[in-house]
């Protein structure tokens, strides 16, 4: 079908008169749409999708399509994006077109901040576009009046669907789909991303049973080529370690003079609170500039986001809370400060310049360090190669088709066997059999086997006649009140047994630690002794800390990202890109000891300050570094090798002890994971928090009743009280598997651990040396330093990797030895 048949010829017109052409992946979207077949769209930012996306929903409201046929009454289309304020902005976009073609459609929102007033006339009178989020149109799917105000939806429009259908939030979204495809079996499903790595998986994900061939991939008209060029010291060398890249501001600032409007991105909220500072005190000219993150008040938020609308900021600090940021066509400069830990990510936030696609994007990639720099490197000619990267799909959630039950009861009674067959339709929860789908149902009709006993567990009940329903209708109430996906993260205050307390750490690194473990806090050795509620209970430790702390959340390196890094190293043609320190550092690597080549582990055993390190190259991340840090550790204290403690970065673990390490392939072989690694998370607090989201999302815990909220220390209190009776009663509960599955996704890495060890099986390559190696110096010079504030463990951080490299970089002839075990 061409564009002029497909366009509405006033549509075509609204297009002509504001000097645009209608581009290929627009007209694609539409013939799809007219076809009755989904869609994806992959298109580069600034390439209209938000309006491909709507393009076929305007269409169905063109006076020329509609003929004498009178305006389409009821909703016809539902928009979800991940964030509040892109439904606001989009809504603000829309209404051009709408109101200037002179369109008879009338476009809302509906979010948690929605009067409640206009919540109940939306669902009397919808509106013809509702704009909303996961969360919102799984409540709006509880009510009784659902089935009535869903029937005529004819379109779904998913935006930046990257951004959440890998996770629980996406889990969430697929159910809703499934019983929106039920109520409304002819709507159309529409998802818009700029940067899917995998389109036929998200084209599964967003097909009814997971069939591909009924999901149009549209791609976009490319755009004009990223200027992304890496910022390097002037007179200075490519730090050895530090994440802030302090060194750059002098000429940051230089480049934010230059240019209209900057974003400057960091992958932290500490790092963006500690570069605001230094710019500010480095604001001679006394520049308006801002900082933006998650942990701001919403009104801090709002007011920020208005002063870039209106163009009166000349630089914005700010971490993911604007990777999804509104368009705002005046940023001309998009700064990453620290390595983009992904090419997808690096590409979402190079789309926030210009947000032209005829006009280039501009980036400057600032690294903190030498391995910052390898990974800047490497996300440059990935986005040059067009090459995206991103989180894997897992099966959906237990809890959240928990809670997604619980919101189908709410709405009317319903036949066990219908329920199943539409949850299926998913492709997230096609592996939920009969007998699974009993246990779910069992546990939101009485909290399972231990907790039937109790009648504030009871939520539905199974009649007669088989049909499930609520066991009192004030539960529905309960329910619209407590329903959600996202459960904050709490911070625990570490505190001696007197009271006394030294400050607060996260509580992912905080559930990590089981008693007896030690950990340096506040200059201090500590040795835990419980967490009770909120609070680390700590007391001085008799020894030196063995697990290192950290402050703020850390993005993950992606797969694609570290072996990509890996595979440069392995290239030595193409070190001629590199700065003169950077090529060096290699280069005495590479004479003194081994470089990590693809599919092989490289470990590196040597004595330093009269103790043995050793340590592995693995490429996987910081969180799975971490959670392999604490197996191995483990295990040498079994095999007595007294381990003392081991540091961790996103490229490779060190780990040290009393003695040499002779067989690394030992430590690493895959029994780790159903050995140590079950012990770890059973004897840690890992499964009690991971626990208690998914008691939270499931609505056996509830946050909110009537007149009041429980506090974050309330709600563990509760979970952990019922998290000990199920343990001991029944540890084969529901919650507890789904615990599991959270415990080894998202907290610990588990599958990267495991893309170690399948390493470690085919090939390690162990080097043993009389002194520390070149590439160890990024890792071992963080030993100490992690949970210092930003600022000062750069600083620190910096003194430290110049003494050990003194002795790493010193080519004098040495008698080593090189062992390869496959």
């Amino acid at each position: 079908m061409s564009v002029q048949t497909a366009l509405p010829p006033e549509i075509a017109a609204w297009f002509e008169g504001r000097g645009w052409r209608v581009r290929r992946h627009q007209s694609e979207m539409l013939e799809a749409s007219d076809a009755g077949q989904h869609a994806l769209l992959v298109a580069d930012t600034g390439a209209g999708k938000t309006l491909a996306g709507f393009l076929p929903t305007l269409a169905d409201f063109a006076p020329s399509r509609l003929a004498d046929a009178p305006v389409p009454d009821g909703l016809h289309t539902l928009y979800v994006s991940p964030l509040k304020a892109l439904a606001h902005d989009v809504q603000r976009n829309l209404m051009a077109p709408i109101e200037e073609i002179g369109l008879p459609i009338r476009v809302e929102t509906r979010s948690g901040d929605t009067p409640s007033d206009r919540k109940a006339r939306q669902r009397a009178r919808p509106p013809h576009v509702l704009l909303t989020t996961p969360e919102s149109l799984s409540l709006l799917l509880s009510y009784p009046e659902a089935g009535q105000l869903f029937s005529t939806l004819k379109r779904v429009v998913i935006d930046e669907v990257h951004a959440f259908a890998t996770g629980k939030r996406g889990d969430l979204l697929a159910l809703c789909l499934a019983r929106l495809q039920t109520i409304a079996p002819d709507m159309r499903r529409a998802a818009l991303s700029a940067t899917v790595a995998d389109p036929d998986e998200y084209r599964a994900w967003l097909a009814p049973w997971g069939e591909i061939d009924l999901v149009t991939q549209v791609e976009g008209e490319p755009g004009a080529e990223p200027e992304v060029s890496i910022l390097l010291p002037l007179e200075e060398r490519v730090p050895w370690s530090g994440h802030a890249a302090a060194w750059a501001i002098p000429q940051l600032y230089e480049q934010i003079k230059a240019h209209r409007t900057t974003l400057v991105f960091t992958n932290t909220r500490f790092l963006a609170e500690y570069l605001f500072q230094l710019l500010w005190d480095a604001n001679e000219d006394k520049l308006p500039v801002g900082i933006h993150h998650g942990s701001l008040s919403k009104e801090a938020r709002r007011k920020v986001e208005g002063a870039m609308a209106r163009g009166e900021l000349r630089a914005l600090v700010c971490t993911a809370s604007l990777d999804l940021g509104v368009d705002w066509g005046d940023i001309d400069l998009v700064v990453q400060m620290g390595a983009p830990k992904g090419s997808s990510r690096l590409l979402q936030r190079i789309g926030r310049a210009n947000h032209r696609l005829d006009q280039p994007s501009k980036a400057l990639l600032v690294p903190g360090n030498r391995f910052e720099f390898l990974e800047a490197m490497a996300a440059a000619d990935a986005v040059h190669e067009g090459q995206r990267d991103g989180e894997d799909f897992r099966p959906g959630g237990l809890d959240v088709l928990a809670q997604h039950v619980m919101g189908c009861a709410c709405a009317g009674p319903f036949r066990e066997d219908e329920l199943l067959a539409e949850i299926r339709s998913s492709l997230a929860y096609a592996w939920v059999d009969a007998e699974r789908f009993a246990r779910v149902l069992d546990f939101v009709a009485t909290g399972g086997y231990a907790l039937r006993a109790y009648d504030r567990f009871r939520r539905i009940v199974r009649d007669k006649d088989g049909v499930w329903r609520l066991t009192h209708p004030e539960r529905a109430h309960r329910h619209r009140m407590n329903a959600g996906i996202i459960v904050d993260a709490e911070m625990l205050d570490v505190r001696f047994k007197n009271g006394k307390s030294l400050g607060r750490v996260e509580e992912n690194f905080g559930a990590s630690l089981k008693p007896g473990d030690t950990f340096r806090f506040a200059g201090m050795d500590l040795e835990v002794e419980a967490i009770r509620d909120l609070e680390l209970i700590v007391r001085a430790a008799k020894k030196s800390a063995t697990i290192p702390s950290y402050m703020g959340a850390r993005m993950p390196l992606t797969t694609h990202m570290g072996e990509r890094v890996r595979a440069m190293l392995a290239d030595r043609a193409g070190w001629g890109r590199f700065p003169d320190d950077v090529r060096e550092w290699l280069e005495v690597q590479d004479w003194r000891s081994h470089l990590p080549a693809p599919g092989r582990l490289l470990v590196e055993s040597f004595p330093h300050q009269k103790l043995e390190y050793t340590t592995y190259y693995t490429f996987e991340g910081w969180n799975a570094n971490q959670s392999l840090g604490m197996l191995i550790t483990r295990r040498m204290e079994d095999r007595g090798l007294g381990p003392l403690g081991f540091v961790a970065n996103d490229y490779a673990l060190a780990v040290w002890g009393l003695k040499p390490v002779d067989d690394p392939a030992a430590l690493l072989s895959p029994d780790i994971l159903t050995h140590e690694f079950v012990d770890w998370v059973q004897q840690s607090y890992l499964l009690r928090r991971a626990f208690r989201e998914v008691a939270v999302i499931s609505g056996l815990v509830e946050r909110q009743h009537p007149g009041k909220k429980k506090t974050g220390r309330q709600v563990t209190f509760s979970t952990d009280l019922i998290y000990d009776v199920l343990r001991k009663y029944e540890p084969d509960h529901l919650l507890i598997e789904a615990a599991w599955a959270d415990a080894r996704a998202r907290m610990t890495d588990v599958a990267r651990v495991a893309d170690v060890l399948d390493r470690a099986a085919r090939e390690v390559d162990h080097v043993r040396l009389e002194r520390i190696s070149p590439l160890s110096v990024p890792v071992l010079s963080m030993i100490g330093r992690e949970s210092l504030p930003a600022g000062m463990a750069d600083d620190m951080l910096l003194e430290e990797a110049e003494g050990l490299a003194a002795a790493a970089m010193r080519p004098d002839p040495v008698e080593e030895e090189r062992e390869e075990t496959g």
